[in-house]
């Protein structure tokens, strides 16, 4: 970060953060009278009643709404435009996202597409996209069940262009949700594993924007006190998911993770992972994100020391000596959730592929890569996917 920074906040989200809150859903102020939620194709929402319980809500507050439940893990482009015709004929005047980081980012995509003509990657401003301007969309409220992206306190969307093979975050100022509701209580039935790959994502969502060439003193608060909570919560709540202390300290985490996202910015890890998941879907993003983070670590130990030791006293509470023992926990913290040394090729990466990732990495998010402590070459982006590779 500069010695003198120059910077600016500007976070127009309202936040209701805590155990119980989604009650408050039938007695805030809603931007609209009739909803479109967005769920995701699985069951969970459904099955453990959470969508029931957003539709009583939204009644209890005089608002209609109907639902749209296509998304996938990774959403993607023509599940954006179907739904954005559903809610243009559905007459919706604006979007609840239900779920994890999938139906939050599909809301953001829904919401521009509702109010713009063409297609989406029309104004996308990365690969093939056209970066057409955005100048309306409708208001979203996101209602996070997973703790990881964030998603619910910045404006970033990121949606794969299946047909292209373009995995691209995207967004502006009027894609940041009017109203985010955290409510740990929804989070307790996730799995031990998504848990971890969810977390981690918060995590390096935090490493990373602290890393960023346009860190600010507001995203380092952030960004360390997420580390700081992931690294003491985050194998707790993988232990026992019924844990609600761990549940809601990984959720703000992951909420002040957002935050970073917000005010400062990933970098190249993310460009990594995308292009990786652009290529297999099947491949949960936290997950990648993970296999690859070891040796991306590695590769800026020696570039900014002091603060790789900064994260490592934060996490460890001692005070660390050299850069390697930040990627040294990180390292403790993956083997304590049982996610070290991830198989790539557990999800159908195959080692003849990484070249191809590192051209479409530099593509579709090459922006991350101006972002980075220093600039990394092809050679060494493709080192770091070979290194990771299992």
């Amino acid at each position: 970060m500069n010695a003198n920074p120059v910077f600016s906040l500007h976070i127009p989200t309202k936040i209701l953060f805590g155990c119980g809150e989604l009650r408050k859903l039938a007695t805030e102020k809603l931007p609209g009278k009739k909803a479109l939620i967005v769920i995701s194709s699985g069951t969970s929402m459904k099955k453990y009643g959470y969508l029931d319980k957003v539709v009583e809500l939204l009644q209890e507050n005089n608002t209609e709404s109907i639902v749209y439940d296509k998304i996938l893990p990774n959403p993607i482009k023509s599940h954006v435009m179907e739904a954005a015709s559903v809610c243009r004929e559905q007459k919706c005047d604006f979007i609840v996202g239900l779920g994890g980081g999938s139906s939050i980012d599909s809301a953001k995509a829904i919401a521009v597409m509702a109010c713009n003509d063409g297609d989406y990657w029309d104004y996308i401003p990365a690969g093939s996209g056209k970066g057409r301007p955005v100048t309306k969309a409708l208001p979203v409220i996101a209602i996070p069940t997973t703790a990881g992206t964030g998603t619910e306190a910045d404006p970033w969307s990121v949606i794969t262009n299946e047909e292209a093979k373009e995995k691209i975050g995207f967004g502006s100022t009027l894609t940041f949700p009017v109203l985010s509701i955290i409510d740990p209580e929804l989070m307790v039935s996730i799995p031990p594993h998504l848990t971890a790959y969810q977390g981690f994502d918060a995590f390096f969502h935090a490493a990373e924007g602290f890393l960023a060439n346009c860190a600010t003193p507001i995203s380092d608060l952030y960004a360390l006190e997420a580390i700081r909570l992931l690294y003491k919560y985050l194998p707790v709540a993988v232990k026992d998911g019924r844990n609600l202390k761990a549940r809601a300290k990984v959720a703000w985490a992951s909420t002040l993770a957002g935050l970073v996202e917000a005010t400062s910015c990933c970098i190249s890890e993310h460009s990594m992972e995308h292009a990786m998941s652009a290529f297999h879907p099947e491949l949960p993003h936290g997950s990648g994100l993970i296999a690859i983070s070891e040796a991306y670590f590695e590769t800026f130990r020696n570039d900014c020391m002091k603060r790789y030791m900064k994260m490592a006293e934060i996490m460890t509470q001692q005070k660390s000596n050299r850069p390697s023992d930040f990627i040294d926990a990180l390292v403790r913290m993956q083997k304590e959730c049982n996610v070290y040394q991830l198989k790539l090729s557990d999800w159908g990466v195959k080692e003849e592929e990484l070249p191809l990732m590192v051209q479409n990495a530099r593509d579709t998010m090459g922006s991350l890569f101006t972002l980075d402590p220093r600039p990394l070459t092809d050679e060494e982006v493709l080192q770091i996917y070979q290194k990771s590779f299992r």
